[in-house]
């Protein structure tokens, strides 16, 4: 018989400092408009909404054709119906739309894809035939093979069309939604009626943003925000008899105060550097916001060498908590694990603030245990959580499609950053696994429960800091040089006594390590005499031990 194969893992990628956010938002209500205030706001969306619905489908049109020329003819035909700034900020919204449409085309081509190869595979394996851990096996009956089959062809179908409408560049979009215009055929479902609906679908479909222009004043001549709060319009040409100040402006009653942030913002203005803004009717509040928003220069994020200098927090992320992990610089699990759990269930506004929540108490308990760093696993499930690779796993797909990983990472990097705090990712491969094995039931106390979801902050944590997740090796039994002893913690190399053994604690203690000591006097004087293995004179390093605490 031939010796078993070994188990092949894959390459781990290096640990990095993940990049600060390039950009900062900030939202304030518009509160105490006339109703004056709100026509006007109304009809100045809704006019330059329609305008935005026609250049989008004129881009769409001109597909793989578009040019510099054709994106000045759509800006001067929008220019005579608004102006040269509303124009310019409808064309850049459009692009981005478009181009958006078409990242999100290449997904959908990519998961058919995906889809396709797995059904191949599967189909072309023998009923009932095992899988392994890297590929599915075959269907469990003739019925089954034979519903897949069909399911092959409606896939490998939708991939052609797809495909075919990449190459001639055509992008499927709706302005305002496809939720919510999927919502117009199943009303009562929605919970709304059709005025409700019909209110919402034109104010999600209204246009009221104004891109910034540093060196104007206040950074903003379309929509402007004075330091004193003040907000004025530029109205479109059509509408420009509905200014009431001068130069066709309309100024709103209602003036706005960022409380956060806000002197990031008057600074910005007061030195005429580019702010964008973005009017937003929400019709189930009934509440009118106004959101400001500029890029910040993208900050160079410290080495991993300082990021690592005072330890490391590991954060292992789940479907309904974050499970973290407290390490010291060389590795050791420092005090208890710590959970922060937060609900995923309801809209997305709720979700988002559970999110932000969970964030925020993991920040503070950072700041608290004074480190530099938070590794987190750098998770991407766009192509794990297909029903072709998982089968009948409805929960466990279910479950990984609810783990918020791009939402999570977006605000994890742009809070942490505001509280000075670097972001390492690391490569997720192995983590729970290794750390389960290695972590999990030696840190088990009467006091402290261990899970696999904190054992996997540890493994984090540790392959942020360059350790491997391997625990030390333990040293030899009684009949070799060095008898057994807890050694397993990492130790750095000016620990002093770190090749000695472990400290006594109490009398009882001094009194046994000095009957130790010289009943190995004795015994060593004897074994002098005799000749010992190779093995035998091999130093094993004493570490310092686990916290307990």
């Amino acid at each position: 018989m031939g010796e078993p194969k070994k188990k092949q893992f894959r390459t781990i990628d290096v640990p990095f400092v993940a990049l600060g956010p390039s950009g900062v938002a900030i939202r304030d209500r518009l509160k105490h408009l006339t109703t004056a205030d709100e026509k006007v706001l109304r009809l100045v969306g809704e006019h330059l909404g329609h305008l935005a619905s026609l250049d989008l489908k004129a881009r769409c049109a001109d597909a793989g054709d578009h040019s510099a020329d054709t994106w000045a003819a759509r800006k001067r035909s929008l220019t005579a119906d608004s102006s040269s700034r509303w124009a310019g900020a409808i064309t850049k919204a459009t692009h981005d739309q478009w181009a958006l449409s078409r990242r999100c085309q290449l997904a959908h081509i990519q998961s058919l894809e995906t889809g396709v190869r797995t059904l191949m595979h599967r189909l072309s394996l023998p009923l009932g035939e095992k899988g392994t851990k890297k590929a599915a096996g075959g269907y469990r009956s003739k019925s089954e093979w034979f519903q897949k089959a069909r399911r092959l062809h409606v896939l490998e179908h939708r991939l052609d069309v797809a495909r075919a409408e990449r190459e001639d560049g055509i992008v499927h979009v709706v302005r305002g939604g496809r939720k919510l215009l999927n919502n117009r055929h199943n009303l009562e479902a929605a919970q709304l009626t059709e005025e409700q609906w019909r209110e919402r679908w034109e104010a999600e479909r209204w246009f009221l943003a104004a891109d910034g222009e540093s060196g104007k004043r206040f950074g903003n001549e379309t929509i402007r925000v004075a330091p004193d709060g003040e907000v004025s319009i530029k109205l479109p040409a059509p509408l420009a008899d509905l200014a009431n100040s001068r130069h066709g402006r309309y100024i709103l009653t209602s003036k706005v105060a960022f409380a956060h942030r806000g002197q990031e913002w008057a600074d910005r203005i007061t030195g005429n550097r580019a702010v964008a803004y973005r009017i937003h009717h929400d019709v189930r509040r009934g509440r009118w916001y106004l959101t400001a928003s500029w890029q910040r220069t993208l900050v160079k994020t410290i080495p991993l060498d300082t990021a690592r200098a005072r330890g490391m927090i590991g954060v292992d992320t789940n479907a309904d908590h974050f499970a973290a992990y407290q390490l010291d610089v060389h590795g050791n699990p420092v005090g208890d694990p710590r959970r922060f759990f937060y609900d995923l269930a309801g809209t997305a506004d709720h979700r988002d603030a559970q999110i932000r929540h969970a964030i925020t108490q993991v920040l503070h308990w950072a700041k608290d245990c004074n480190v530099a760093a938070i590794a987190i696993e750098d998770l991407d499930f766009t192509a794990e959580k297909t029903r072709e690779k998982h089968g009948r796993r409805k929960r466990f797909r279910r479950l990984i499609s609810s783990i918020p990983t791009g939402r999570l990472k977006a605000r994890l990097v742009s809070m942490a950053a505001e509280q000075g705090l670097a972001v390492v990712a690391v490569d997720p491969a192995y983590t729970s696994q290794w750390g389960g094995q290695h972590w999990q039931k030696p840190l088990v106390t009467p006091g402290r429960k261990m899970t696999r979801h904190d054992a996997a902050g540890i493994a984090i944590g540790r392959r942020a800091l360059g350790h491997p997740i391997r625990r030390r090796t333990a040293p030899p039994p009684h009949d070799q040089s060095d008898r057994v002893g807890h050694r397993t913690v990492q130790a750095g190399t000016d620990a002093r006594g770190r090749e000695g053994t472990r400290p006594p604690v109490t009398e009882r203690a001094h009194d046994a390590r000095a009957r130790t000591e010289t009943q190995q006097g004795t015994r060593a004087t004897s074994a002098s005499k005799t000749v010992r293995d190779a093995r035998s004179v091999r130093q094993w390093v004493q570490d310092s031990l686990l916290p307990t605490d």
